[in-house]
C-alpha cells in the first residue's frame, strides 16, 4: 500500500478533502492531509487565493515542506488546485518521491527544477472547460509535463467545473469523481511499497 500526502485547495482542509483521503484509507493507504492554513477555510476560491497571496505562495509552500519534514521518503505527493503546487515541489524536489497526483492545476515543470525527476510517475487530472484549469494555461503545463515523464497521464473530464472531486461543494461532479477516484486508486496499487 502506499503513503500518500494530500494538499487540500483555496479553500482550506474541507471535509471533501479528508472525505477524499479517507477513501484512499478504506483501500489501505497511508494518508496525511497537512493543513495549510492553520485551521482557515473560505468560502471562495478568491478569498482562499487572497489569503495565500496574503501570507505568500512561498510561504504556502515552505509549510507544505515542513509538514512532510518528519515524513519517511517514498511518498506519493497529492495536491489539489492550490496545494498542487506544494505536491508538484515535493514529488520534484525530495528525495525518493514515488509518484505525483495532481487535481484541477499543474504549473511548469521548470517552476521546481530543470526536469521531472525520472522514474517518478504523474497523473494530472482536470475538466476539459475549467476556466482555471484550461483558461489559464495549467492544461499546457500538464501535457508537458506527462510528456517529459516517463509514466505521465493527462486525465481530462467534460465539463467546466473546477473541484469536481469535492463532494461537499457545489462544483462536485459525481460521475467524474467516481472515474477520478478509480484511476488514483489505480495509479496507488501500482506503486511498489515503500520500505521503512
Amino acid at each position: 500500500m502506499a503513503e500518500v500526502v494530500l494538499f487540500h485547495h483555496a479553500l482550506g482542509r474541507t471535509p471533501g478533502t479528508v472525505q477524499f483521503a479517507d477513501e484512499l484509507r478504506r483501500a489501505g493507504h497511508t494518508v496525511h492531509t497537512p493543513d495549510l492554513f492553520e485551521g482557515r477555510t473560505f468560502s471562495t476560491i478568491e478569498e482562499g487565493v487572497a489569503y495565500a497571496q496574503e501570507i505568500g505562495f512561498g510561504e504556502v509552500i515552505d509549510r507544505g515542506v515542513r509538514a512532510v519534514d518528519k515524513l519517511p521518503a517514498g511518498l506519493v505527493y497529492g495536491g489539489f488546485s492550490l496545494g498542487e503546487l506544494v505536491a508538484q515541489n515535493l514529488a520534484q524536489t525530495r528525495k525518493g518521491a514515488r509518484g505525483a497526483l495532481l487535481f484541477y492545476s499543474c504549473v511548469p515543470v521548470s517552476e521546481f527544477s530543470s526536469s521531472w525527476p525520472q522514474g517518478v510517475p504523474v497523473q494530472v487530472h482536470g475538466m476539459d472547460a475549467d476556466p482555471y484549469f484550461v483558461g489559464e494555461g495549467d492544461i499546457d503545463a500538464a501535457r508537458a509535463l506527462v510528456e517529459e515523464a516517463e509514466d505521465g497521464e493527462l486525465f481530462l473530464y467534460p465539463g467546466d467545473q473546477h473541484y469536481f472531486a469535492d463532494s461537499t461543494q457545489p462544483s462536485y461532479d459525481a460521475e467524474a469523481a467516481a472515474l477520478l477516484m478509480q484511476r488514483v486508486l489505480d495509479f496507488l496499487a501500482a506503486q511498489p511499497q515503500a520500505s521503512r
